[in-house]
């Protein structure tokens, strides 16, 4: 019975629906990607603005320094020889911990001399320094094939990178590509010229600029 109706409704129906190909096809406008959307519509702080959002340093942090960054890194033989051949620094103080089975390195631009002899008064001096790397080993990474640490810039981002000044970019990156450093950006690739991002054993980023030429950017 149900059957029949609905035969007889179509029947009854369908002479009255002009044929498709009658009907113009309206499409609607292709979505934009709502990330895209939201950075088009992302703004920066005005420099007002930022200036704004800061407070005034309060008397009791005037002695207050940056002291150190940390790394974590896979083995420390390579790492070692990379941050003080390849970069520069020297090994300020080295410190471990056997009952938790890691060490730690810190690294710095310092000069040989004023390093301290005596170990005490090394670890003191080392703590004193401002901008040095702490690079931590966690024993046994160094053997272990599948272990590798995240380096920031890789989904989900955070941590960045470390910066180097040098005086001349581009021979600071000639002896880099000399010594088969990776690059993230040579000096003259991307839209900012005249830096460069090499990375370390580990993959962290390391940016190479010089000061004189990095004033075009805050005009």
């Amino acid at each position: 019975m149900l059957r029949a109706c609905i035969g007889r409704f179509q029947h009854v129906v369908t002479p009255l629906l002009p044929p498709l190909s009658a009907c113009p096809i309206s499409r609607p406008p292709p979505l934009r990607n709502m990330s895209e959307a939201k950075k088009e519509e992302a703004k920066g702080l005005t420099d007002s603005e930022a200036r704004e959002a800061c407070g005034e340093p309060d008397a009791s942090t005037k002695d207050f320094i940056f002291q150190q960054t940390m790394f974590r890194i896979k083995d420390p033989r390579v790492s070692l020889d990379f941050y003080t051949r390849v970069l520069g620094m020297r090994l300020l103080k080295k410190l471990d911990f056997p009952s938790m089975k890691f060490s730690l390195f810190f690294m710095g631009f310092e000069k040989a001399e004023d390093i301290p002899s005596d170990p005490a008064d090394c670890t003191a001096w080392t703590f004193s320094r401002k901008a040095t790397l702490e690079l931590t080993h966690n024993w046994g990474t160094e053997n272990d094939p599948e272990q590798s640490y995240h380096n920031g810039n890789k989904p989900p981002q955070g941590f960045g990178h470390i910066g180097l000044a040098v005086p001349d970019v581009y021979k600071a990156c000639e002896r880099f590509k000399e010594l088969k450093v990776p690059f993230v950006k040579e000096p003259d690739a991307g839209k900012m010229k005249g830096l460069a991002f090499i990375q370390d054993p580990d993959g962290y980023w390391i940016e190479i600029l010089s000061p004189k030429p990095m004033a075009a950017i805050g005009k």
